[in-house]
C-alpha cells in the first residue's frame, strides 16, 4: 500500500510541475524574462555604438565596436578592455588647453636678468632694479635689442652706443652751443669735441 500511495504521489508530483511549466502565469513570467533579457542585449550593444563614437574618430572601428558589442554580454566586456581612456571632447579639450598655456609661455618676456622681477618686452630698464634691459633708438625712441644693427620700427642703422650710424657728434653739440648762446645772448663758443676714450 506504501508502493502504492508513492506512486501515486510521484504521479501527483509529475503531474503538478508539469501544469506549472505549461501554466498561463509561467508562460508569460518567462516570455517577459526573455523580452527584458532582449532588451537589456540591445541596450548593451546601443551602449557600446554611442561610447564608441564619442571615443573613437573613426567609422570603421566604431562599427567594429558596434559588432563586438552585439556579441551578448561577452562583447560589451571585451570592448570596456579595448576602448580609449578619454572621449574626443576631452582630448579637444586637452590639446586646446596645452595649447593655450604654450602661447602663453612663449609671449611671456623672460625675467630682468638680476632681480629676476617680471618685466614687458617694450621695457627699457627693469622698473624694480633699474638694471637697463634695452637701448632705445636715436630716432623713435623704440625699446631695441643689443644685438639689433637695425631699428625695426624706423629702419634706422643702429651704431654700438644705440645712435644712428650717421648722427654728427660735433655738429650736434655746435648746434646746441649756437642755440644756447642765442638764448642767453652771448657769442657761440666753439664747441669742444668730446675726447674719445685711449686704447688700453
Amino acid at each position: 500500500m506504501n508502493g502504492v500511495s508513492f506512486t501515486q504521489a510521484s504521479a501527483l508530483a509529475s503531474a503538478s510541475v508539469h501544469g506549472f511549466f505549461h501554466s498561463t502565469g509561467f508562460q508569460i513570467a518567462r516570455d517577459l524574462a526573455f523580452f527584458f533579457l532582449a532588451l537589456f542585449w540591445l541596450g548593451l550593444a546601443y551602449w557600446v555604438h554611442r561610447d564608441a563614437r564619442r571615443r573613437i574618430d573613426d567609422h570603421w572601428l566604431v562599427g567594429t565596436a558596434t559588432l563586438v558589442g552585439l556579441v551578448p554580454f561577452v562583447g560589451p566586456l571585451v570592448y570596456l578592455l579595448f576602448r580609449p581612456p578619454e572621449t574626443l571632447e576631452d582630448a579637444h579639450a586637452r590639446r586646446v588647453e596645452i595649447g593655450a598655456l604654450e602661447s602663453r609661455l612663449l609671449r611671456r618676456a623672460p625675467p630682468c636678468p638680476v632681480c629676476h622681477a617680471d618685466v614687458e618686452p617694450s621695457f627699457v630698464v627693469c622698473p624694480v632694479c633699474t638694471t637697463q634691459l634695452k637701448e632705445p633708438c636715436a630716432t623713435c625712441a623704440a625699446p631695441l635689442e643689443r644685438t639689433w644693427q637695425v631699428c625695426p620700427f624706423c629702419a634706422t642703422p643702429m651704431s654700438a652706443k644705440g645712435l644712428p650710424l650717421d648722427f654728427d657728434l660735433d655738429s650736434a653739440l655746435t648746434a646746441e652751443a649756437i642755440v644756447h648762446a642765442g638764448s642767453t645772448g652771448g657769442r657761440p663758443r666753439a664747441a669742444r669735441k668730446p675726447r674719445r676714450a685711449r686704447a688700453s
